[in-house]
């Protein structure tokens, strides 16, 4: 039987929600996480790199980033890049470190990150549900094309149903787990 529509569904599935999970990664619930910092590039002698790649980047305590560049020259660039991302944080150096501080977040802005997660997540079922869509047509032009059987294409659409519905109920469940997150104060 042609199962590779579903594997190749599912894998996109995956693709999917591990897409949603870095997209939650870089949302700050009040703790400091290092992973706000992914997006973020420095201009290191006229090359976008990524902060990761330019510095050691430390949790000491539970609201603050430790940024020690390589080279201390890069504090000022560093910096910079801090201030133009979305990030919304002033960052405080001694000369050699630089600090980033994440004050507690207000219940008003803790209401409003949930919206972004859920908005997010229902983007990723959205995409769920498109893949299943084309899996749906791949079987039936392969119905219509005499690759498959009638039966065959009813069995793997079911499949793919199935599979479909565990992947949103995963979406789901990191919908959850992040909402629980930011409302933790």
């Amino acid at each position: 039987m042609n199962s590779a529509v579903i594997d190749n569904c599912e894998e996109r599935m995956t693709k999917t929600l591990a897409a949603l999970d870095s997209e939650y990664n870089t949302i700050r619930a009040g703790r400091a996480n290092p992973h706000v910092l992914d997006k973020i590039k420095v201009d290191y002698y006229g090359v976008a790199t990524p902060i990761q790649s330019v510095a050691n980047i430390s949790v000491p305590e539970a609201r603050m980033i430790q940024i020690q560049p390589y080279e201390p020259s890069l504090v000022k660039a560093i910096e910079k890049a801090i201030h133009m991302s979305e990030l919304g944080i002033n960052p405080s150096n001694d000369g050699r470190i630089i600090r980033l501080i994440f004050p507690e977040l207000t219940e008003e802005r803790r209401k409003e990150l949930v919206k972004d997660v859920k908005k997010k997540g229902e983007g990723a079922k959205v995409a769920v549900r498109n893949i299943r869509r084309d899996g749906m047509d791949t079987l039936k032009k392969q119905n219509k094309n005499s690759e498959i059987s009638e039966d065959e294409r009813k069995e793997l659409e079911e499949k793919l149903q199935k599979s479909t519905d565990k992947f949103i109920e995963k979406v789901d469940q990191a919908i959850e787990a992040k909402s629980k997150e930011i409302m933790t104060v």
